[in-house]
């Protein structure tokens, strides 16, 4: 009986066996594909210079730095104190400001990327309760906040933590409205502003935002963006003249429509907004000739985001991205200037 059952036993061992080799074969096939795929570099020869109406379309050797929260790396993110440093440093210099908005009680639009305050500020004591989300108070009453609490430096400090009440006006939370005076006053700069808010919240935020930038006659100088595509379809209803980004689902359908290189590719955005170092490369590299190419043989900018490696932006520039997102614009001045 123990020799039958030996007997029986063999195939079942090697059909798993088999199985297990299979799978190893198909890890190390997608880890090879992966390697390939995140490392792949098109030569900048191939790169191709297409006549377009889009001033957003820059080029090899003209990329645009963009400061990622207003230089998030450097200083508290989004706060005044961010903007003053890229705005007035001497050492290196910003094209464009990317920053976020959210709509508070009272119908302010803040500058803050997240959909709570817990990350960055002091809201948990200030309000004695975490999860703070700022459509849940008004302007006034979140501007007790300290912006600068959980900030950490390179060294690792954490020089504003602890301010309360004497935090500066520079790390209090900012109104779009004042930043958007402050860097005006301060020179000529394109701006990408994303509204955080979905459903009805965003298209209230939309209103308000196209209001503010009509009386400052910047409507040309901004590109809008939001992850929620009930908003930016919104946009497309209610502000046609107000320039906005892809959604995901168009950035999907605008990577397929690269791929076979299909000819009558009719998008209804003019700008790109797309990450390039993430996880999984190997399912779309979105850094290659090919897609940059297609992009502006249909009159899309190519924005990327949010490149803290300096191998990156130096890859990215050489292939003529039009404007690379960074938290650290002082980096990317020194990698491509």
């Amino acid at each position: 009986m123990e020799t039958k059952e030996k007997v029986r036993k063999k195939p079942k061992a090697k059909t798993l066996k088999k199985v297990l080799a299979a799978i190893c074969v198909i890890i190390l096939l997608i880890a090879v594909g992966d390697v390939i795929s995140v490392n792949w570099h098109s030569d900048p020869k191939n790169i191709e210079v297409y006549e377009t109406d889009n001033k957003y379309i820059k080029g090899i050797g003209n990329t645009q730095i963009s400061a990622h929260r207003s230089g998030a790396g450097i200083m508290p993110e989004e706060t005044l104190m961010a903007f003053e440093n890229c705005a007035e440093n001497t050492a290196f210099s910003v094209d464009v400001f990317e920053f976020d908005l959210h709509i508070t009680k009272d119908d302010v639009l803040v500058l803050l990327h997240d959909d709570t305050l817990d990350r960055t500020s002091d809201s948990a004591e200030v309000f004695g309760k975490e999860e703070v989300r700022p459509e849940d108070y008004t302007y006034e009453e979140l501007h007790r906040l300290n912006m600068g609490e959980k900030f950490t430096d390179e060294n690792g400090d954490t020089p504003f933590a602890g301010l309360g009440d004497s935090a500066p006006e520079e790390i209090r939370i900012l109104r779009v409205e004042d930043v958007l005076d402050y860097l005006m006053s301060k020179g000529s700069y394109q701006y990408i502003i994303e509204i955080k808010n979905g459903g009805e919240l965003g298209m209230r935020g939309v209103d308000i935002l196209y209001n503010i930038l009509v009386e400052r006659n910047l409507l040309d100088s901004v590109i809008f963006g939001t992850f929620h595509e009930e908003v930016s379809h919104y946009v497309d209803e209610a502000h046609p003249d107000l320039m906005r980004s892809a959604t995901i689902k168009e950035v999907l359908d605008f990577w397929t429509a690269a791929l076979v290189n299909k000819k009558d590719f009719e998008p209804s955005y003019s700008v790109l907004q797309i990450p390039y170092n993430m996880p999984l490369r190997l399912a779309a590299n979105l850094g290659t000739a090919q897609v940059i190419n297609y992009a502006h043989s249909h009159g899309i900018a190519v924005q990327y985001w949010t490149i803290n490696d300096e191998d990156d932006m130096e890859y990215l520039y050489s292939v003529g991205a039009d404007c690379i997102m960074t938290d650290y614009p002082d980096v990317l001045y020194e990698a491509i200037k």
